[in-house]
C-alpha cells in the first residue's frame, strides 16, 4: 500500500476544515462545529464578521453537500476521533478555541477531550451552545427512526426553512445526513475519553429553548478552569445568521479564552 503523501493530508484537511476568509498571521483560531443536519457554510457569516483577527475553520461533516457521496457518521466519538487527529497533526502554532452548537457542542466537547488527553494539545477554550452538559442530557427521541421524523424535529426547533418540506430535491439532499446526525445524538454517551478539561468553558443557550439553567451550568463540571454562562433572546437557533450581538459574544469569548489555559478556576455568569 502506498503511504499517504503530504498532498493527501492537505486534501483530507481541506475536505473536513473549510476556510472562507483570509486572516493575518497572528490571528486566533476558532473551529466551528455544525448542528444536526448542518453544514460548514452556516459559519460563513461568522467568519466574515470575525476576520481577519480570528481565523474560522468550519467543520464539514461527511454525508452532506460536496461530501454527500461519503457515509455520514452515526457515532459522535468516531467523528471526534477524526477531527481531533486533523487538528493535532501537525501540532498547530497556536491552540484553537472550539465552538459547537447543539449536536456540534457534543462533537466539539469530545474533540477537545481528545486533543487534551490523547494528543497533549488542550484547546485554548471551548464554547458550547444549545446543548445539555454531557452527563445531564436526555437524548432526543424521535417519533420514528426515519428521515421524516428527523426533519420534523429540526423544523420544530426552527433549524431549517419550512419551504424545504415542499422541495423534493432539497429534501433528498439533507434528509440522509440529518437522520444519521440524529441517530448519533441519540446514541451518544460520554466516557469514551476522559472528560475533564483544563481549558475555560463557555456555555450559551436561547432563553426560549427547552434547556434548564441546570443543564447549562452543569458544563462547569467539565473544566478545572474558568466557566462562563450566558443566555440570549430566542429559541434553540437563537444564533441563526450570526447577528451582531452574537458575533461580539463570540469575539469576546475567543479573546477571553485564548491563552487562558491553566487559570485558577472561577465561575462567572455574564
Amino acid at each position: 500500500m502506498t503511504p499517504p503523501t503530504a498532498q493527501d493530508g492537505a486534501r483530507e484537511r481541506a475536505a473536513w476544515l473549510r476556510v472562507f476568509h483570509d486572516a493575518h498571521d497572528q490571528a486566533r483560531t476558532l473551529v466551528c462545529f455544525p448542528h444536526a443536519g448542518g453544514t460548514a457554510g452556516q459559519y460563513f457569516p461568522l467568519s466574515a464578521a470575525l476576520g481577519p483577527d480570528v481565523r474560522v475553520l468550519a467543520v464539514q461533516y461527511p454525508g452532506r453537500q460536496d461530501r454527500c457521496a461519503e457515509p455520514a457518521f452515526e457515532d459522535v466519538s468516531l467523528l471526534a476521533d477524526e477531527i481531533a487527529r486533523l487538528l493535532a497533526e501537525p501540532q498547530p502554532a497556536s491552540l484553537p478555541v472550539l465552538f459547537g452548537h447543539s449536536l456540534g457542542a457534543l462533537v466539539a466537547f469530545e474533540t477537545a477531550a481528545r486533543l487534551e488527553h490523547r494528543y497533549g494539545a488542550a484547546p485554548a477554550g471551548l464554547i458550547v451552545s444549545g446543548m445539555q452538559a454531557p452527563y445531564r442530557r436526555t437524548p432526543t427521541r424521535l417519533s420514528g427512526d426515519g428521515e421524516e421524523a428527523a426533519l420534523e424535529a429540526l423544523l420544530r426547533l426552527g433549524g431549517t426553512d419550512p419551504a424545504v418540506t415542499g422541495h423534493p430535491e432539497l429534501r433528498a439532499m439533507i434528509l440522509p445526513a440529518l437522520r444519521s446526525d440524529f441517530r448519533a445524538a441519540a446514541a451518544y454517551r460520554p466516557g469514551s475519553c476522559p472528560s475533564l478539561l483544563s481549558c475555560p468553558v463557555t456555555a450559551w443557550t436561547g432563553r426560549d429553548d427547552e434547556l434548564t439553567p441546570g443543564d447549562v451550568h452543569a458544563w462547569a463540571e467539565h473544566t478545572t478552569a474558568a466557566f462562563h454562562a450566558r443566555d440570549f433572546a430566542g429559541g434553540h437557533f437563537y444564533l441563526n445568521g450570526f447577528p451582531p450581538l452574537i458575533v461580539e459574544a463570540v469575539r469576546t469569548a475567543v479573546t477571553r479564552t485564548t491563552g487562558a489555559t491553566g487559570q485558577a478556576r472561577t465561575r462567572t455568569d455574564v
